[in-house]
């Protein structure tokens, strides 16, 4: 039983581009790595069709951080608010009772 050898993204995109730069050619591709001509076009065509989503999640980013920043601000409204309450509620009960009570 053989086992499969797996190969990580970052080593994939670096062989895909050796071939698209023309620092290399497919043969010597296949020669160096020991891979099929098959198997390499293969991660070639994976890379160009993920290439586009490297510029869509520049906009995925920036809504993320809208979101972030929405949100902290929130926080710090409500942080200021519970500092009030709790101002109030100190001078509040050293009071004395309106009734005599």
């Amino acid at each position: 039983m053989s086992k499969r050898r797996k190969f990580t993204p970052e080593f994939k995109s670096q062989v895909v581009l050796q071939l698209l730069s023309g620092e290399k050619s497919m043969a010597e591709l296949c020669r160096q790595h020991q891979r099929t001509a098959q198997m390499i076009g293969n991660w070639k065509q994976q890379f160009l069709a993920a290439a586009a989503q490297v510029f869509e999640k520049g906009d995925t980013n920036s809504a993320e951080q809208l979101r972030i920043a929405e949100l902290e601000r929130m926080v710090g409204k409500l942080t200021m608010e519970l500092e009030i309450a709790k101002k109030a509620f100190s001078l509040l009960a050293g009071m004395p009772p309106r009734n005599g009570r």
